[in-house]
C-alpha cells in the first residue's frame, strides 16, 4: 500500500495545508514543506542496492470490475527516479514560493501539492483508465497556479495551456477507448489494465491512428516542435514554484509516456513514425536553441532551453536502443533538476529586481556574487559540460542515435554549440559587463543557496557517477523493449 499512500500524502497535505491557511499564513508552507520530504521518505525507502530488479511495489486491486477498469500501481527502477525527482523539485518549488507567495497561501500549496498527486500517479499507474485519471488531475491544479499566482499575461497563458493539453488528453483518451475495445473484440476480455494490453493483435492502419492518438498528449506536453508553442506562455506567466513544475516535471510525463506506454503497445506502428519523430526532435534541439538566443526575457529564454533539451530526449526515444534510452532517461533526470534550479534562480532575481528583461540587467556579479556564481554553474550544466550529469544524458542519446541514422545525429551535435552560445550569452548579459543601473541587491540567502547547492551536488554526482542512475532505469527499460518484441511476434 506504500504506492497508495504516497499519492495520498500529497493529497491529504494539499487539503491540510488549504484548512492551516485559513489560520496561519505560513502554515502551508510548513504543510507542503513536511509532504515533499516525508515523500522522499517514501521513495528512498525503496532505494536499495538490488533496486533494479524487477517491479520493486506492486499495488493491484478491482476498482470498476464491470468495465474492467483495476487501481492497479507498479514501482520499478525508472518509476523510482522519476518519484524522487518530484520529491526533489517540490522540495524545490516549496523553496521558491517560501517568501513568493502571499495571497491565499492556503489554496495555492493545494494546488501544489495536487499537481504533485497527479504527477506521482502518472508514474505509478498500470492501468490506462487510471493513467487517464492521474494526467487529467496534474493539469487542473497547474491551471490555477498559473492562473491565479501568475504574472501580467497569466490568464491567457492558463487558458493557452489548458486547450493545448486538454486537447491532446481527449485524443489520447479515444485512443485509449480504442485500444480497450479492439483488445475486447479480439480476446473477449475488456480491460485496460496495461500488461493485458501489450501484445494485443491489431490492424496497421489501426494501430498507426491509436499511437497517434496517444503521441498526441505525449507530444504536446514533451513538448515536440510544433507542438510547443504553449511553453514559454506558461513558464513565463507562471510563478516560480509552478515554473519549477511545469518544467522539471510535467514535461517528463510526455517522455514516461512514450516510453511506458505509446512504443510498447505500438511498436510496428512506432516503427514507421520514428523517422519523422527523430526529425522533429532534431528540429527541436536547434530550434529551441536559436530562438532561445533570440529572448531577451530571462525566463523565456530558459522556457526554450527546455524545447532544445527534450529535443535530445525524443530524439533517443525513437532511437529506441539501450544507449539512446539510457541517455533519454539520464537527460530527463538532469533536465529537471538543472532548469528547476534555473528557474529558482530567475525568480529570486525577479523578486529582487522586479525585472526579467536582460537590456536592463548586467554587473551583476560585484552586486550578488554567490547567485552569479550559482547562475554560472547551472548554466554550464545546462550547456552540457563533461563532469556534469546534463553531459552525460545527451551523449548517450547521441552515441545510440548515431547506431540508427548518423546524418541526423551529426546535425544533432549542433545543439551542443548553441547550447554554449545561449547559455555563456545569458551569464555575460546579466552578470557581467557595465551595470546599466545602480543597484544594492541582498545576495542569495541561506535557504535559496541551499536548495542550489544541493541540486549542483547532486548534477557533479550524475555526471562522475551515472551507473547508479543506468542501473536502476535498466529494469524498466529492458520491460518496455521486451514489450515490443513480444508484441511483434504476436503480429499477423
Amino acid at each position: 500500500m506504500t504506492l497508495a499512500y504516497l499519492i495520498l500524502l500529497f493529497v491529504v497535505s494539499g487539503l491540510l495545508a488549504a484548512v492551516v491557511g485559513r489560520r496561519f499564513a505560513t502554515g502551508p508552507r510548513w504543510v507542503a514543506l513536511a509532504a515533499c520530504i516525508a515523500a522522499a521518505g517514501l521513495a528512498l525507502k525503496f532505494l536499495s542496492p538490488s533496486s533494479g530488479t524487477a517491479w520493486l511495489a506492486e499495488l493491484d486491486v478491482p476498482w470498476v470490475p464491470a468495465l474492467g477498469i483495476r487501481f492497479h500501481l507498479a514501482l520499478d527502477g525508472l518509476s523510482l527516479l522519476l518519484l524522487l525527482l518530484t520529491a526533489i523539485l517540490g522540495l524545490m518549488a516549496v523553496a521558491a514560493s517560501w517568501n513568493a507567495i502571499s495571497e491565499r497561501p492556503g489554496f495555492y500549496y493545494l494546488n501544489l501539492l495536487l499537481a504533485l498527486a497527479g504527477i506521482s500517479g502518472v508514474f505509478l499507474a498500470m492501468d490506462l483508465f487510471l493513467f487517464y485519471f492521474f494526467w487529467e488531475l496534474m493539469l487542473i491544479p497547474m491551471f490555477f497556479l498559473i492562473a491565479l499566482w501568475g504574472h501580467e499575461n497569466r490568464q491567457r497563458a492558463a487558458i493557452k495551456f489548458f486547450i493545448f493539453t486538454q486537447l491532446g488528453g481527449l485524443l489520447m483518451l479515444l485512443a485509449i477507448l480504442g485500444l480497450y475495445v479492439a483488445h475486447g473484440r479480439s480476446t473477449g476480455e475488456y480491460t485496460f489494465d496495461y500488461p493485458r494490453l501489450l501484445g494485443t493483435v491489431l490492424a496497421p492502419g489501426t494501430a498507426l491512428w491509436l499511437l497517434l492518438g496517444f503521441a498526441a498528449a505525449f507530444f504536446v506536453k514533451l513538448p515536440a516542435v510544433p507542438f510547443h508553442t504553449w511553453l514559454p506562455d506558461a513558464h513565463t506567466e507562471a510563478p516560480t514554484g509552478g515554473s519549477v513544475i511545469l518544467a522539471g516535471l510535467l514535461l517528463k510525463t510526455g517522455a514516461y509516456g512514450l516510453i511506458r506506454f505509446a512504443l510498447p503497445l505500438f511498436p510496428g506502428a512506432a516503427a514507421q513514425v520514428a523517422p519523422a519523430a527523430m526529425v522533429l526532435g532534431t528540429i527541436g534541439i536547434l530550434y529551441g536553441a536559436m530562438l532561445a538566443f533570440a529572448q531577451t526575457d530571462l525566463k523565456r529564454l530558459v522556457a526554450y532551453t527546455s524545447v532544445s533539451h527534450l529535443g535530445f530526449v525524443l530524439l533517443g526515444i525513437f532511437a529506441w536502443n539501450t544507449l539512446a534510452l539510457q541517455g533519454a532517461v539520464m537527460q530527463m533526470i538532469c533536465h529537471g533538476l538543472s532548469t528547476g534550479a534555473l528557474f529558482m534562480l530567475v525568480g529570486a532575481l525577479d523578486e529582487r529586481l522586479h525585472t526579467r528583461d536582460m537590456r536592463r540587467l548586467g554587473g551583476l556579479q560585484a552586486v550578488v556574487p554567490r547567485l552569479a556564481a550559482m547562475a554560472t554553474m547551472l548554466a554550464l550544466a545546462s550547456l552540457g559540460l563533461p563532469g556534469l550529469g546534463n553531459f552525460v544524458g545527451e551523449f548517450l542519446v547521441l552515441l545510440g542515435a548515431f547506431r540508427v541514422n548518423a546524418t541526423l545525429t551529426t546535425v544533432a551535435t549542433l545543439g551542443f554549440v548553441l547550447a554554449t552560445v545561449y547559455a555563456l550569452w545569458m551569464i555575460a548579459r546579466t552578470f557581467h559587463g557595465p551595470a546599466r543601473e545602480a543597484r544594492k541587491l541582498a545576495d542569495l540567502t541561506g535557504r535559496e543557496l541551499a536548495v542550489l547547492l544541493a541540486t549542483t551536488a547532486a548534477l557533479l554526482y550524475l555526471g562522475l557517477f551515472p551507473q547508479r542512475v543506468l542501473d536502476l532505469a535498466a529494469p524498466g527499460l529492458d520491460r518496455a523493449q521486451h514489450a515490443i518484441a513480444v508484441e511483434v511476434s504476436h503480429a499477423p
